[in-house]
């Protein structure tokens, strides 16, 4: 095989595991479960290095005509920031107090809740015909906003639970996000004219899709024990709070689309983002910050796969409701 050959593979493994991101996910948490061993090399600086790559990847596909948005169209951001900051934050607060969960689940999603929006939100977006100048603005300014939105929507909801390390939680999210992606999206704008820079940019998402995988699989090697000694109840019960908190996001963001006004395109784009939450970036904060609560990553993994897997479903339902 040439050379030309195997970058088209690639490109179309790529274009495959986006696809089918879900897909991938789900099948690496359950081969994790049955070998733990897989990804036990996922851990601490690991980990944050594999989410700074999955940030890079974002910032290698914005240009600054998506940064442009946010001047162009302020009112909209506007409205989806406020959403994404107080629906989530205040969803993860109820479930908590209403499914009365164990000090280190309620972490977990409480964290969920408090991260911006998911950098896969786009591909969902565009799948379902939704304004992706849009999902794009709002995906940029949440992550923009997380050093200091996160540790202070945590301190507010978590602080009666465990002492927030406020500062340092602003630090890490500086370095494992804000920092990958203008690193990206300097690269973007210096070499965006290269004839090769359209081939590395179409195997971003592939390679976002592996990180993403291998976060969850680290994830699942650490929770490992706890699933098998505590049985399967552990894991219903704490899907079931990840599955009201991701769906209500859904409902809620769009109907604060609704009360915006915002047309059907909106609606739709400011509802996958809100519901859909960057799961990873929880992960790797709940690891680094909460270590002596290990089940706190659990809630995040499982957002992880499930995110990806509603987003789908949803797209799908907007899709199918056109016809």
């Amino acid at each position: 095989m040439n050379q030309e050959s195997a970058m088209k593979a690639l490109i179309s493994l790529s274009s495959q595991l986006a696809k089918h991101a879900s897909l991938f996910v789900t099948a690496i948490a359950a081969l994790t479960f049955f070998m733990p061993e897989l990804f036990l090399w996922v851990r601490g600086t690991t980990q944050t290095a594999i989410l700074g790559i999955i940030m890079l990847t974002m910032g290698l596909t914005l240009t600054t005509d998506d940064f442009r948005i946010l001047a162009k169209r302020p009112l909209d951001i506007l409205i989806g920031a406020c959403a994404q900051f107080f629906i989530m934050p205040c969803v993860a607060y109820l479930l908590v107090h209403v499914f009365q969960l164990e000090p280190a689940l309620a972490l977990g999603i409480l964290l969920v809740g408090c991260c911006p929006g998911g950098v896969s939100s786009n591909i969902m977006s565009y799948l379902c015909h939704g304004d992706v100048a849009f999902s794009v603005g709002m995906t940029c300014t949440s992550t923009l906003l997380a050093p200091v939105m996160t540790p202070l929507l945590m301190q507010l909801t978590a602080g009666e639970i465990i002492e927030i390390d406020a500062i340092g939680m602003f630090l890490n999210i500086l370095i494992v996000t804000i920092i990958p992606v203008g690193i990206g999206c300097f690269l973007n704008y210096t070499y965006s004219k290269r004839e090769c820079f359209p081939t590395i940019q179409s195997l971003m998402p592939g390679l976002s899709v592996t990180c993403l995988a291998c976060i969850v699989g680290g994830v699942i090697s650490t929770v490992h024990d706890d699933l098998v000694a505590r049985g399967l109840m552990l894991f219903l019960w704490t899907f079931a709070v990840v599955f009201c908190h991701n769906t209500l996001g859904y409902i809620l963001g769009y109907t604060a689309g609704h009360l915006a006004k915002f047309n059907t395109a909106k609606k739709r784009t400011i509802s996958i983002e809100v519901g859909m939450q960057n799961a990873g970036l929880a992960t790797v904060l709940a690891g680094n910050f909460f270590a002596a609560q290990p089940l706190s990553v659990l809630p995040c993994a499982i957002s992880c796969a499930w995110h990806s897997i509603s987003g789908t479903i949803l797209a799908g339902l907007f899709l199918k409701r056109d016809k």
